[in-house]
């Protein structure tokens, strides 16, 4: 007569088991997800340089035809307006400032002018032109050191 020995079959991994797969993959998200925060805020300080750049170029172009600079007195402006950036041959629509805090906020795509040599933001606006130096600055970005700002004025 054979004889049968008791096997024991497991079938479920045990509690402790299951422990250390959470703790190793809580290790593994606390490495990963600061370098995904990283790479969006790399991400929106390069978009802001393209379009700070594109948005010069295309205010230097307009000044060229035009022999000024555009005023901005009514914002970006609109397609009934022939004097502005918005609707003629320089951009087709308001540009977005990508490091605004609250990205449903209008003020993204608004826009103001200064005379103070160095104002370089605004809390109420997306974008700054400065008469005094000639040049476009969005707000919450610095544009010396090319990243997004908790600071409007950067």
């Amino acid at each position: 007569m054979p004889k049968f020995s008791r096997i024991s079959i497991r079938r479920a991994f045990t509690l402790v088991e299951i422990l250390i797969v959470v703790v190793i993959l809580g290790i593994l998200a606390a490495i990963v997800v600061p370098q995904f925060a990283s790479a969006t805020q790399d991400s929106k300080a390069g978009n802001l340089k393209s379009q700070l750049g594109t948005l010069q170029r295309q205010i230097e172009l307009y000044r060229a035809k035009n022999n000024g600079y555009p005023t901005f007195d009514t914002g970006w402006g609109t397609e009934s307006e022939p004097d502005t950036l918005v609707g003629g041959q320089y951009i087709k629509m308001a540009p977005v400032n990508a490091a605004w805090p609250d990205a449903s906020a209008p003020e993204r795509f608004a826009i103001t002018t200064t005379t103070g040599a160095g104002e370089r933001g605004h809390v109420d606006f997306g974008w700054v032109w400065n008469e005094a130096d000639l040049t476009l600055y969005a707000s919450y970005f610095d544009e010396d050191a090319g990243v997004v700002t908790a600071l409007a004025e950067d």
